[in-house]
This record gives structure tokens, sequence and C-alpha cells, in this order.
């Protein structure tokens, strides 16, 4: 079989493909190094990895999520959130099984705490994916629910085949993958929202199992090394990442490696998962973050998961003019010229012309692929 080939196989009565995985190599002692994500997890013969679905099968590693969702969405793209890349447009939402990261108070649990069985996965392959956002004028992609860094394979084939189609592809994501595969995976990717979960190693390591470091170099490597256009969400929750001193280094580091003009959002916790004794983010824990922000320097910032309209409006860092209003994911009034607030001042990110927005009330909309 050729490298990267479709692998047929049965399981529980059920057909389902393998796909022969990138970002690995084997050890002297027959086992499987995964490259992929930063665990570097060595594989035995049948095991998979701390994601579920990267498997050692004969000696090669797998990717059980390749051709796999666990169901589509047309979302407003605000909800993944980006608010600077083709605000008022819907984009066709979707995922597979499984995470490699161990985040405590997951929001997605169902799905990335699942394998594919559990999570009921349908089979879909890269051309259906684009047919369905073609199908429903949907003029992007996104990449999300579950980390797509552990099935980049699916992503590369998607994005790429999206691209030629005149469609645009975007990752949701924690920023947690390695060198080795960035390149690769973002290669026809044209947005990101990337996920700074918290601002100190003790938070990362306690609450995610997994370190702050190589989300950060993921940061640096896409401002300066890519042209991706990416924005920043951070979760606040309440007495783990939620102190104003963390808030503020947070935002000086965001201004001195990455600018500042990356939009950066504070959203709020509910509980969920295994943090269920912790209760939802207060409103103006958000409002005190966003305070900080822009006091520090930062241009856009924005806050989530809650109303607020002042803190979901983008505003011109020239003049103070209100250019997107915002109501939660609806956008209430949009103008921007070209890209320009009147006064001239450029705003930082990619925007449809004027009347292609959608500025009225948008929902989630489940879809069929078949």
């Amino acid at each position: 079989m050729e490298p990267g080939a479709l692998a047929p196989t049965r399981e529980k009565g059920d057909i389902f493909t393998m796909k022969e995985a990138l970002w690995w190599e084997t050890e002297k002692d027959g086992r499987i190094l995964c490259t992929l994500c930063p665990r570097y997890c060595k594989l035995g013969e049948g095991q998979a990895g701390f994601c579920f679905i990267r498997k050692n099968v004969g000696g090669k590693l797998y990717s059980l999520g390749y051709g796999k969702s666990t169901g589509f969405a047309l979302d407003p793209i605000e909800k993944k959130p980006l608010n600077h890349f083709l605000p008022g447009t819907e984009i066709l939402s979707f995922g597979t099984a499984g995470c490699h990261l161990g985040c405590r108070f997951c929001q997605n649990w169902s799905i990335s705490k699942a394998t594919l069985d559990d999570a009921q996965s349908g089979s879909v392959s890269p051309e259906e994916v684009v047919a369905l956002a073609l199908k429903h004028n949907a003029p992007s992609i996104a990449f999300t629910y579950n980390d797509p860094v552990i099935w980049g394979e699916f992503v590369i084939d998607i994005s790429r085949l999206a691209r030629e189609r005149g469609l645009k592809s975007v990752m949701v994501t924690a920023g947690y993958i390695t060198r080795e595969a960035r390149p690769e995976v973002y290669r026809t990717i044209d947005a990101a929202n990337v996920d700074l979960k918290g601002f100190t190693e003790r938070f990362y390591r306690k609450l995610t199992f997994a370190h702050l470091d190589i989300v950060l170099d993921t940061l640096r490597w896409l401002k300066n090394e890519t042209d991706v256009w990416f924005e920043i969400t951070n979760l606040m929750i309440p007495g783990e990442n939620d102190d104003p001193d963390e808030t503020q280094k947070m935002c000086g580091w965001i201004l001195e490696n990455l600018g500042d003009s990356v939009p950066l959002h504070f959203t709020a916790f509910h509980p969920d998962f295994k943090m269920m004794d912790k209760p939802r983010t207060p409103a103006a824990t958000l409002k005190r973050a966003r305070e900080i922000a822009l006091s520090e320097g930062i241009k856009f910032c924005y806050v989530g998961n809650v109303s607020d309209e002042e803190g979901q409006t983008t505003t011109c860092p020239s003049c103070d003019r209100p250019l997107i209003r915002r109501s939660w994911h609806d956008i209430l009034e949009y103008d921007l010229i070209d890209g320009h607030c009147r006064c001239g001042e450029k705003i930082p990110g990619y925007f449809p012309p004027r009347g292609k927005t959608a500025p009225r009330h948008r929902e989630r909309r489940a879809l069929r692929v078949h």
C-alpha cells in the first residue's frame, strides 16, 4: 500500500477507513513515536495515543480520525470566535473525536473525550465536506469542536481542496503542535483562533496537562512566519486564570511579541466536565479584563459568552467610531468601507464588501452530509 493511502477495515460490523499518518518514526525498540503534537507519544502495537485517534497498527501509525465527523453545522463565524475575518458570514463547522489536551474545564468534553465509536462518527470525504460548504453558500470551513491538530492529515486534504474551490479554511485550536508539523498543517489555512488558556505554566500543567511555552511559540510563529490571520481567546475561570496581574502580563506579552492589532477575546466559563465546582464567570470580570487590555495598548479586545454590546463592538482606534456593532453573534450595524473607517483608518483583518454581511438573527443549523 502506498504511504498515505486509505485502508478499509472493519470493526464492530461497520466499515470505516484509516489513513496512514504523517509525522511519525520508528524507535529502536519497535515502538512508534508520534511527532505531531508535543506529547510525543510512544506507541506499541495496537496502542493509541493520548488523543485516542492516532494508533499503531502493524508497525505503522494510522489516523483513525481521517474521514470521520461527529456532525456538521452552519455557524455564525463570530462564534469561532473571529471578529475580523469575514464578519457577518456563515461558516461550515465540524470536528471528529478525541483531543491531545486534558483540560479539566473542557466545554466540548462529550466530543473531545470520546472515541470515534462513542461519538457516533459518520464517514465523509474531503470532497463531500467542500461540496457541503458550497451547497449552503458558506464561504469558509471551520475545523473545530475538538482540536483539529490531531486530525491534521484530514485538515490538509480539505483545506487544499477548499482553496482550489475558492473557500477559506479556519483552525479553532489550542496551538499545541510541534515545529515539525506546523508548516504543513497550516499551509492552506487562512485563519485561526488560538485558545490561550492561561498565562502561567502552573495553570497549563495542572488544568490542561500541557505546557504554556509551546503555545506561545506557535503564536509567535503564526505572526512572524505565516500569512494566517489569527485571533486569540482566553476563557476566564474564576480563581484559576482571572487574576488582573496575570491578565496584564498576558497583554504585555501579546504587545511585545505579536503587536497591538491581534484581536483578543475574553470569554465566560460555565461549569462543565471536571470543574463543576467553579461558578460562572461574572460579566464584571470580563469587563475588567477588557479594560486592562485596552489600557495596556491592545486595540481590539472583545468579551464573549455574555451580553455586552460595548464589549462586542469593533471600534476605530483612531477616531473611536463604532464600526461593527454586535449582539452576541449577530451584526446590528456594519460601517466599514473596504476595510477602512470613514476617517481613513485601515482596520486589520479580512472584511467582506459592505452589503455582503448578514445583519440579522443567525442561529446554528445542524446539517447532514448525505
